[in-house]
Order: C-alpha cells, then sequence, then structure tokens
C-alpha cells in the first residue's frame, strides 16, 4: 500500500514538472518579441541566426528605441545568436566554427556587426568588447516599405540580411 502511495505521488509530482515546464516553454513562444530563427546552408557549413522579433508597432526606431552609437542585441530579449557547424570567413575575418553573440552598434551611415564569444547573455547588459571576436562595418540600406517585425534572412550564397523598420543591413558569409 505505502509502495502504491508513493508511486502515485510520483507520478503526480511528475505530471506538476512536465506541466509547468511546458507552461514555460509556450510563455517564450507568447512573448511581444516571438522567438525566430534563419537557416542556411552556406559552401557545406550551417548557418543559424537565432533572435527575438520586436515590432515597429508605431514607434520611432533608428536613433530613439535604439540609439545610434550604442551596442544592441539586434533583437528583443536574449542576445542574438549566430551559430556555424564550420570555420567560416566575414568581411576578411575567420570564424571558427561556433557560437557567438551577434551585435551591432546602429549609426546613421555606418554600422558596426560585432560576433562576440559570450552568446549565452541577456540583451547587451553584459556585453564586454573584450570577449569580441570580430568587428566589421557595413553601409545601411533605407528601405522604401515599412518592415514592421525585425527579421534576419540567410541566402544559399551566404548573404546575410536583417530589416527592421525602414532599414536593412547585410553581410557575406563565406
Amino acid at each position: 500500500m505505502k509502495t502504491m502511495r508513493l508511486f502515485s505521488f510520483m507520478a503526480f509530482a511528475l505530471f506538476l514538472c512536465t506541466s509547468a515546464l511546458q507552461a514555460q516553454d509556450g510563455k517564450k513562444a507568447d512573448r511581444p518579441s516571438p522567438p525566430k530563427q534563419a537557416m542556411a546552408a552556406v559552401n557545406g557549413s550551417d548557418i543559424t541566426i537565432d533572435y527575438s522579433s520586436p515590432a515597429v508597432k508605431g514607434r520611432e526606431i533608428w536613433g530613439d528605441l535604439v540609439p545610434y552609437g550604442k551596442v544592441w542585441r539586434t533583437g528583443a530579449n536574449e542576445a542574438t545568436t549566430f551559430t556555424t557547424e564550420k570555420a567560416v570567413t566575414i568581411a576578411g575575418n575567420k570564424v571558427p566554427a561556433g557560437k557567438y553573440a551577434l551585435f551591432t552598434i546602429p549609426g546613421e551611415d555606418e554600422w558596426v556587426v560585432i560576433l562576440n564569444s559570450v552568446w549565452d547573455q541577456w540583451g547587451a547588459y553584459n556585453y564586454d568588447e573584450s570577449e569580441d571576436l570580430i568587428r566589421f562595418t557595413v553601409k545601411p540600406e533605407k528601405m522604401k516599405e515599412t518592415q514592421e517585425r525585425l527579421e534576419f534572412s540567410i541566402s544559399d550564397k551566404g548573404q546575410v540580411a536583417m530589416k527592421w523598420a525602414n532599414a536593412k543591413i547585410s553581410f557575406t558569409v563565406k
């Protein structure tokens, strides 16, 4: 009888834990800035960008919500991550296989794109420049139409693009 009660209690406890974990996973998908992923196979290497996709919601984005000249997580919530299963080259810089935080420093005429070795962080609050693997600059493009939700894309030729509000930046992975 004790064994039966113990088994029933353990089954109930397992049910509660499983339900709590499922609820937590559901909350991540229900965020105002939902998780998204861009993936492509580029020259034999799988490239993945994981990010949270905020919406414009009528706000002024560049120079206001996202200030010019300051490190930005390039999305919302956790830092955006860039993962490559094999070594690649970006803007003339060798990038070993691995997972990296992808940050940017937006500017009106030029953006700095950063891959930082500390990928597992919330936002850019603990960003440490000494952990940067590479930095390079890109020219932002003004888009005619507004991109409501932040979106990353990766082509099979290695063209990475980020679009949000009225801005687009891009770079090539080789």
